[in-house]
């Protein structure tokens, strides 16, 4: 893939704190989900947000992608941490406390199985938001955390998503990559190991665009975006611009 096309998208302006959310939340197979855009959209994108939860920065990422594309997107991201994602003042881990702290969260709250055997139930409930009871398709779009989990749930075995984007991921495993049977685009920052990356991107067998946004550290599209930098809100919009450039070419 090329370039992203000027045409694909109109982003709103960033707003740089105090954002104000677009959608409402709703309880989808027993978890507390964001849900934004259009009701007549005819796409879904399933968004799994960081370990820090719904953060402002990813809220208005969610409504970003909703909309900013000709094609309209309804947007679900569900509460899989249920109320408890992690402290951000854990990372980066500057004590002993926060290592264990982020350690046991991961062991815990974030083992991937336990997100990942939920996601056919939300997918399935969510559905019913669609005007002809079901989308007509649906992609999955993942920060950090979300990233592995997207990496996991795009393998030969998915019957769900169509397309899959990984933002900034967390745990990126070049392995998984072999497994990936849809299209995948991975915006990696410049705090992911560059060899991973590239290997990951090596292994894609998939249609797939991998580009490092060499500027910006781990999760400058989510909760850890300091949106108030120019620099910042530049790359940040760049970020959805080149993830709904992918989403509308394939999925």
């Amino acid at each position: 893939m090329s370039g992203v096309s000027k045409a694909c998208c109109s982003i709103p302006p960033i707003v740089s704190k105090d954002y104000r959310a677009k959608g409402e939340y709703k309880t989808i197979n027993g978890l507390k989900t964001y849900v934004t855009g259009p009701e007549n959209a005819s796409k879904a994108i399933l968004v799994i947000y960081d370990i820090f939860g719904f953060f402002d920065q990813t809220i208005q990422g969610a409504d970003i992608l909703a909309t900013a594309n000709e094609q309209k997107y309804r947007v679900f991201m569900p509460d899989f941490f249920e109320g408890q994602p992690a402290d951000i003042t854990w990372f980066p881990p500057q004590t002993e406390e926060h290592k264990q702290k982020l350690g046991n969260f991961f062991q815990t709250k974030a083992a991937p199985p336990s997100t990942i055997s939920k996601i056919p139930g939300v997918v399935s409930e969510a559905n019913k938001f669609a005007q002809n009871g079901s989308f007509e398709s649906w992609s999955i779009l993942g920060y950090c955390w979300g990233g592995k989990i997207t990496a996991l749930v795009s393998g030969k075995d998915n019957q769900i998503f169509k397309a899959a984007v990984q933002c900034h991921p967390a745990m990126l495993a070049p392995d998984d990559a072999k497994s990936v049977a849809i299209p995948m685009a991975v915006l990696a920052s410049k705090d992911e190991n560059p060899q991973d990356v590239q290997d990951f991107g090596s292994n894609l067998k998939v249609a797939n665009y991998v580009e490092t946004f060499s500027t910006q550290i781990h999760g400058w599209m989510a909760a850890r975006s300091n949106l108030e930098d120019a620099e910042v809100r530049k790359e940040y919009e760049r970020g959805y611009k080149t993830a709904l450039e992918f989403l509308h070419k394939h999925a």
